[in-house]
């Protein structure tokens, strides 16, 4: 069997009491979306064309109908335009320095080599809020340029926090602009994303689209992706947003007052270094996840030695900090 690939969330041990783990807006479910999540309609299929669903993405992104994919996730999307890359004759991808498994898994799943130049690829990833710094990613507007094939996951755009995308509209009309709002609704366990196409991209699409199974998106998929197009869906999430960043700040002091170092960042969610390194940091996180706290260990991102937090409320934070106390408090008794 292979290695299964690492991800936040629940896990082997269940639904974690406090999860820090996931990126999820903790300020949720966004009770508009989730009623409309539970209103949808299972006993039917939805329409195989998602007629409706693409003008409603369509006109609430200003953008021609054609120009909108649906895609079962955000993964399943980074899986299928891989494929499709490869089915064109590509044969190596760019990938940011640190970077969702899923980009690399895709690429070695269709036998794309990662090269160190962007011109070199026909496809290149980017990721603004990053993941897992919740950095602006650097050299951004030069990427556009740069390969064939830039593919933009936003998946952290609607929970952002600070600073502003740097890319201007004429080159977002470059790129393939990757959403997932289950993220900023608070409904990660409801699977469906979409995309916007570039300008120009049409034949692209339908070669996509003719890569992807029957209704991709079920009922509860189609009813998420229409609620996020709803003013008061639109207006819940501003609102959840005042309140992230006053429990980010919290968080971040709590953190520092535990001697980590934390990373500066833009989103819900930052990575920090702990003051214990090593084997020593993976025993804590184990202790720390059987009391019911879970923490990302990023070095599957490709930043060893360090972790990500997403923001949760200061009832989490504060058994953290006494958790996090409490353990370093044995390992000074121990040795």
């Amino acid at each position: 069997m292979s290695a299964l690939r690492v991800h936040g969330g629940p896990d082997a041990q269940g639904v974690p009491l406090h999860d820090f783990s996931t990126n999820s807006n903790v300020c949720g479910p966004c009770p508009q979306a989730l009623a409309a999540v539970q209103a949808a309609d299972a006993a039917r299929y939805p329409d195989a064309a998602y007629t409706e669903l693409r003008v409603q993405l369509a006109a609430w992104h200003g953008v021609a109908p054609e120009r909108v994919l649906l895609a079962g996730s955000a993964s399943e999307f980074i899986f299928r335009i891989s494929a499709w890359v490869q089915q064109q004759g590509g044969h190596s991808v760019w990938l940011p320095p640190q970077h969702y498994g899923d980009y690399a898994s895709a690429a070695q799943a269709w036998g794309l080599s990662r090269v160190a130049q962007a011109q070199d690829a026909p496809l290149a990833w980017a990721c603004d809020p990053s993941s897992p710094l919740g950095q602006a990613q650097g050299g951004l507007a030069e990427l556009v340029t740069a390969a064939p094939v830039v593919v933009l996951d936003r998946a952290y755009e609607p929970l952002r926090l600070s600073a502003a995308l740097a890319l201007t509209q004429e080159q977002l009309l470059r790129v393939w602009q990757l959403w997932t709002p289950n993220k900023a609704l608070g409904l990660t366990g409801v699977r469906a994303a979409y995309v916007i196409a570039p300008l120009g991209a049409l034949e692209a699409v339908g070669q996509l689209e003719r890569l992807a199974p029957s209704w991709l998106v079920g009922a509860h998929g189609v009813a998420l992706l229409q609620a996020w197009t709803q003013p008061e869906v639109q207006a819940w999430l501003q609102q959840s947003l005042a309140t992230l960043r006053e429990w980010k700040a919290r968080q971040l002091a709590v953190c520092e007052a535990l001697g980590w170092t934390c990373l500066p960042g833009n989103a819900n969610y930052f990575c920090a270094r702990p003051d214990v390194q090593g084997e020593a940091l993976t025993q804590a996180l184990a202790v720390l996840r059987a009391q019911g706290i879970k923490l990302r260990d990023t070095t599957s991102f490709g930043l060893p030695g360090h972790v990500r937090l997403g923001v949760l409320a200061p009832q989490a934070q504060d058994a953290l900090q006494q958790a996090w106390m409490s353990v370093r408090a044995q390992e000074r008794t121990s040795t």
